[in-house]
């Protein structure tokens, strides 16, 4: 028996699909929310001294919505230390690829204007590099290593390093790290008065040009 089709139904395809990703990017608002509220709760506390409540009050949502984003605060912790990494990284980056008549200068002026900029990551990755929960130190080290990797692998493509050994590049990328590090706190420690502000600065171009010196008088085995 031959039957006529009636008219075909619209796909809801597309509406689901948009309904999908609707809840997809409101997941990802209420994640960072969370983030940023932690970040700005962490300029008066440590991470250890913080209540999942108080982040989720910060935030403006309920307690039990907690946990569709973090299994635990640490577990927030380390998204904070992955966060305020990549602001690192990025700084570094930027640094390495602006052209400039002083590299030295012009990478010390860099670190001063994005630790201004970004001061709450800054804060929380000194804090908890040493003193925080055991999975966040463990994440903010293992994201240093990652960052002297990559800013070895930069170091290796100056001809003058292109000899180097990846031991000697590594050792080289990580006194810099170091030095950057140094930089930031000192940074985060000095007053608004730009005689101290000029000090500080002063004393990081020192360092850093320090560590060029050796660089380039370096002879690798």
């Amino acid at each position: 028996m031959v039957t006529t089709a009636g008219p075909r139904r619209p796909s809801t395809l597309a509406p689901v699909t948009g309904a999908v990703e609707s809840r997809q990017e409101r997941k990802r608002r209420t994640r960072q929310s969370l983030l940023d509220a932690a970040l700005r709760l962490l300029a008066d506390s440590s991470l250890a001294g913080l209540s999942l409540r108080e982040v989720t009050r910060e935030a403006g949502i309920v307690p039990t919505a907690f946990y569709r984003h973090f299994a635990s605060m640490d577990e927030l912790g380390v998204a904070l230390a992955e966060e305020s990494m990549r602001t690192l990284r990025t700084m570094l980056r930027d640094a390495r690829q602006k052209p400039a008549d002083d590299a030295i200068k012009g990478s010390v002026a860099t670190l001063v204007a994005q630790v201004r900029k970004h001061e709450p990551h800054f804060r929380f990755l000194v804090r908890e590099r040493y003193g925080g929960a055991a999975e966040v130190r463990r994440a903010i080290a293992a994201e240093l290593r990652l960052l002297g990797s990559e800013l070895a692998t930069d170091l290796g493509r100056f001809p003058g390093m292109a000899t180097w050994s990846s031991d000697d590049l590594r050792m080289a990328a990580d006194l810099m790290v170091g030095a950057m590090l140094s930089i930031v706190m000192a940074l985060l420690d000095v007053g608004d008065h730009p005689d101290d502000l000029a000090q500080v600065i002063g004393v990081a171009e020192r360092q850093l040009r320090m560590i060029a010196l050796g660089m380039a008088h370096w002879h690798p085995r």
